[in-house]
């Protein structure tokens, strides 16, 4: 019987490695496509490129498009931009966004809700089922509503497997067997990258120096331009260059479609990869230099070895404090003082929590991958980059690790199945949402 899929998604890495692959998963598993019309519903999100619309349009599989800018009035009133009309049975899918989204939405359309998770499950009352990256979400969910919940695997692997370009990518950066690449994943936000970007051109002229042979190269964020990150490689602009011992860095742009690159003083080449997703590009790295965030996701399901960076210089430099200590720190005199022993004493608290913050870490309750924090040096980190490179050993026991803490590809054609059989248990008035678990 016909009905209606409806996607929610968000930023550039859902539409191209959670929704692409679901989409095509659909559309492989109904034979009439007049059965099933699929609309993608995109909601605002910070890293946002404003081309999202214009990707999923492209899409064969998808019917119809709407962008974010006209998400809020869908969600308090259930009504699109074109005044779509709906069919009466659907599902609704969470690919991306605020969980409570699908929950809402759901009940303006009388639909169904499935919501695919990696990390965290919401509003298990309220939705429908669930499909999850792998066992532990289900161990976490509260035991009356476990019977919702489906191991489908990770989405994020099924969307590497459908990328293309690898080969490209090699050539463009002249990579050999015998290269060793280096990603550099210094953040989009003005609080990453005042420390990252000098810090890494720190790091990357230490290693350059003792290792000529490895190759460096910044995939760069959709929300960034090169304009903006040369801001925070300019010592003139950003004074942590000086704090941090960063080299002076010009970039350099090829006429022809060679790719852009930093130069440093000593020769140190690094350079820009600007398609997005960088998958192609990352996929390839021996290593990552990366911050917290959700970079540590994209490479953990890459199984690309990585070192998560956290350095505090700027930290104790700042007033980072809201409310009443915010206005204590900003007295004359004392102010800076107390800032920062209230920074030093956070940070000593951090510490002996052991907290974790990179995803694959958190994820596994224990360090697959190393956290610097603390006032980190060009050196120190040299150093642990260095060790890594003379014991490749490490690097693949990294690999291995991060592979086992992800989940098993084949997500999108199980995640499509949980949704379709909810369309044959209305026609029959009847759903078990283990079946999946039981013939897959």
């Amino acid at each position: 019987m016909a009905m209606d899929v409806v996607i929610l998604a968000n930023g550039p890495g859902e539409i191209t490695t959670w929704v692409k692959p679901v989409v095509v998963a659909l559309r492989s598993q109904v034979a009439d496509t007049a059965n099933l019309r699929i609309s993608v519903v995109l909601s605002p999100c910070p890293n946002a490129t404003g081309r999202e619309a214009e990707i999923a349009r492209q899409y064969p599989e998808v019917d119809r498009v709407q962008a974010a800018q006209h998400f809020w009035p869908f969600l308090l009133r259930g009504k699109t931009a074109d005044n779509w009309d709906w069919r009466d049975r659907g599902v609704v899918l969470f690919l991306g966004g605020d969980q409570i989204y699908p929950v809402i939405v759901g009940r303006h359309l009388g639909y169904k809700t499935v919501i695919y998770a990696e990390w965290f499950t919401n509003w298990t009352r309220w939705v429908d089922a669930f499909g999850v990256m792998n066992q532990i979400l289900v161990d976490q969910a509260p035991e009356r509503h476990r019977q919702k919940f489906t191991v489908v695997g990770d989405l994020m692997a099924d969307g590497q497997n459908t990328l293309a370009g690898q080969a490209a990518a090699a050539q463009q950066l002249g990579l050999t067997d015998d290269t060793l690449l280096m990603g550099l994943l210094p953040g989009s936000k003005r609080a990453k990258l005042t420390q990252g970007m000098p810090l890494l051109l720190a790091i990357v002229d230490y290693i350059h120096q003792r290792r000529p042979q490895v190759k460096f190269v910044i995939p760069v964020a959709p929300t960034v331009d090169l304009s903006t990150l040369m801001t925070y490689a300019d010592p003139a602009q950003n004074p942590f260059h000086a704090v941090f011992e960063a080299p002076t860095a010009t970039l350099i742009t090829p006429e022809e479609a060679d790719l852009p690159y930093l130069k440093t003083a000593q020769g140190t080449q690094i350079f820009f990869w600007q398609s997005f997703p960088a998958h192609a590009v990352t996929s390839q790295c021996q290593l990552c230099l990366t911050t917290v965030g959700a970079n540590t996701a994209e490479l953990g399901a890459l199984a690309v070895p990585m070192m998560v960076l956290i350095p505090t210089q700027q930290l104790e430099a700042m007033n980072a404090w809201d409310g009443i200590l915010g206005l204590v720190v900003a007295l004359p005199l004392v102010g800076k003082p107390l800032n920062i022993l209230i920074n030093r004493l956070f940070l000593a608290y951090l510490s002996r929590r052991q907290k974790l913050f990179a995803w694959p870490n958190i994820w596994a309750q224990r360090e697959v991958v190393p956290e610097l924090l603390g006032r980190l040096t060009a050196k120190e980190v040299g150093d642990r980059v260095l060790n890594y490179l003379d014991h490749p050993e490490q690097l693949q026991q990294m690999r291995h690790d991060l592979q086992q803490v992800r989940g098993e590809p084949g997500a999108a054609q199980k995640l499509a199945q949980l949704v379709l059989q909810f369309n044959d248990a209305l026609a029959r008035s009847e759903l078990n949402p283990q079946k999946l678990n039981q013939t897959s």
